[in-house]
């Protein structure tokens, strides 16, 4: 078995963009048990080539029907957008924006937040939701996951109510820290507690795909290779 380590974040996200890819991840995931971490096939990349890979920074949307509101009890309700300015500041390199909780009816993500996120050195957005602004992220090649292009404004019709902190989508659940990688075929979710099983096994599943891929193109049957390297 081929020896795979790495020091930091740097270089595991390097190695997984040079040699993974979400559907082999997938694979180790149910081989130990994680059934249950691909987000919704809706939410995908703003263009086909974008892959996103980083740790989660969660954020929590909930609608709203006024921009603001004159509450005592609750102060974030009378601020615009509540706290999604300071959630975006809050981002720190190599981190994702997740961010869910609210209904399809507007926009959460666009492009001057793409903007303040390449400064801080994020690494992507992964919406429950739409993002707007299209042209405009795609110039900045910002890594966007979403349910695609919508222009109606968060403003009058949701709120930031909190961030770094346990959120869900469609019975995936994302705690901040936990790694999220994205490409064409999906967005998933690495369980910080397990991500070092995972991706060591993940990066021995694809290099030994390849050697299936070599066998198969040699002429072996589909069958054989499976009976010889147990990978298919």
């Amino acid at each position: 078995m081929t020896s795979v380590s790495w020091n930091d974040d740097v270089e595991l996200f390097a190695l997984a963009r040079r040699e993974l890819f979400t559907a082999v991840v997938g694979d180790i995931m149910d081989k130990l048990g994680f059934l249950h971490q691909f987000l919704p096939p809706c939410i995908g990349p703003l263009r086909p080539d974008m892959v996103v890979i980083g740790r989660a920074m969660t954020v929590l949307e909930a609608d709203v029907f006024e921009e603001r509101s004159s509450s005592e009890d609750n102060p974030v309700m009378a601020r615009a957008f509540g706290l999604m300015f300071e959630a975006l500041d809050d981002l720190k390199p190599n981190e994702v924006y997740v961010c869910s909780g609210a209904s399809p009816r507007y926009a959460l993500w666009g492009e001057l937040m793409t903007t303040r996120a390449i400064k801080l050195g994020a690494a992507g957005a992964v919406v429950d939701g739409y993002l707007r602004d299209t042209r405009g992220i795609l110039a900045q090649n910002f890594p966007a996951f979403s349910y695609g292009s919508y222009a109606q404004d968060q403003g009058p019709r949701g709120k930031v109510i909190d961030f770094r902190v346990p959120i869900e989508i469609e019975r995936v659940r994302i705690n901040t820290g936990d790694i999220v990688f994205g490409d064409v075929d999906g967005v998933l979710v690495v369980p910080r507690e397990a991500e070092e099983e995972i991706f060591a096994g993940a990066i021995e599943k694809a290099r030994g795909e390849k050697l299936v891929q070599r066998a198969i193109e040699e002429g072996m049957s589909a069958s054989k290779a499976f009976r010889k390297f147990g990978i298919m």
